[in-house]
């Protein structure tokens, strides 16, 4: 087996723009981050995710090939950035905003009872909430009060080992509670 070290060292002479390009756009996220929030990188909302994977991909294919250019990638960054924030503002501002935005979270299971409907709607599989059940250290199904499928496709399972009622407040968004 012979070893092609054209595959290592090929293009080896952009490397000093490689560095240069990933340190410039690395200080602008830091820069863009202070001026717009951290909530730019939560996964609060599908939109908050969608921008933290495009940021990546762009800061990656603009260090790494310069396509885009290194300029081109600062300025799709920056847009990304402000994108992410108007529609943060229109969704804080406006419940019509958020509604047609975002996604509600929905409930998978109340009281210890499988939403089987929900499920199917969701397209969540039983193997799947059995491992979610799993993860929050759930052993009878009896604990569990809710799981919701949230807005940014994480699961939480809310339980207890008593009889404890979930507060309205942290289930009012919630479709089918």
């Amino acid at each position: 087996m012979e070893i092609n070290w054209k595959h290592f060292t090929d293009k080896i002479e952009i490397m000093p723009e490689v560095l240069v390009g990933t340190v410039v756009l690395y200080i602008l996220i830091i820069l863009y981050t202070r001026v717009f929030g951290l909530k730019s990188f939560s996964k609060m909302t599908g939109f908050d995710f969608l921008n933290t994977v495009a940021i990546g991909n762009l800061l990656a294919m603009s260090a790494a090939t310069s396509s885009p250019s290194l300029f081109v990638g600062a300025l799709l960054i920056g847009l990304l950035y402000l994108i992410n924030y108007l529609v943060t503002v229109l969704m804080f501002k406006s419940d019509t905003g958020q509604n047609l935005m975002d996604n509600s979270p929905i409930l998978l299971m109340r009281d210890g009872k499988i939403l089987e409907e929900n499920l199917e709607k969701t397209k969540v599989t039983k193997d799947e909430l059995r491992g979610k059940l799993r993860e929050a250290n759930v052993i009878r199904l009896s604990e569990v009060r809710a799981v919701v499928l949230e807005t940014t496709g994480d699961v939480s399972v809310l339980h207890t080992d008593g009889d404890e009622k979930l507060e309205d407040f942290i289930m009012t968004d919630v479709r089918d509670y």
